[in-house]
């Protein structure tokens, strides 16, 4: 795929997906307002949460976008992505997606936030162990096992992989 193509097919995706996780759905539960008392630690706390959590997100889908394909299944990159935050660990824009939706629970002070986090982390894992992993065990083989055997896939190393 020409990386135009991807970086477009990237975008588009980007807005749907993740931008109905982190932006519609918590909307939905908040309507993004913030209750009268909150304390302004809450809220820089919160903006720096939501901000950390989506750098990860946006990075990813440039990088993908770059190595000629998209987040998509159905139209992945030519090579393995194994840079960036994909260094410290397998998910960075998963991670990031739930910090960003944590990140607004603690702002907009909503334990509905809290719990819908926690689903989508379930729902997110599931599809990892279920469909991702063997799907990039079997288009990236030996590479991917490789990437998979020294990055761990939630918790991020200390330092970043430098593969082979």
């Amino acid at each position: 795929m020409r990386k135009s193509t991807a970086a477009v097919g990237s975008a588009a995706f980007f807005v749907v997906a993740p931008g109905t996780v982190v932006g519609l759905i918590p909307w939905l539960i908040t309507r993004w307002e913030l209750p009268d008392s909150t304390p302004v630690w809450r809220v820089v706390l919160g903006v720096l949460l939501i901000v950390a959590g989506l750098m990860p997100a946006v990075h990813a889908f440039v990088q993908i976008a770059k190595a000629g394909g998209t987040p998509m299944p159905l139209a992945p990159p030519e090579r393995l992505v194994v840079n960036g935050f994909n260094r410290y660990l397998r998910n960075p824009m998963y991670v990031g997606l739930v910090i960003a939706i944590l990140g607004q629970a603690l702002l907009f002070g909503s334990r509905g936030l809290v719990l819908y986090a926690a689903v989508v982390w379930i729902i997110t894992a599931s599809f990892v162990h279920w469909y991702e992993e063997p799907t990039l065990s079997y288009q990236y083989g030996a590479e991917y096992e490789t990437y998979r055997h020294n990055v761990p896939a939630w918790l991020p190393r200390w330092r970043p992989w430098v593969p082979r």
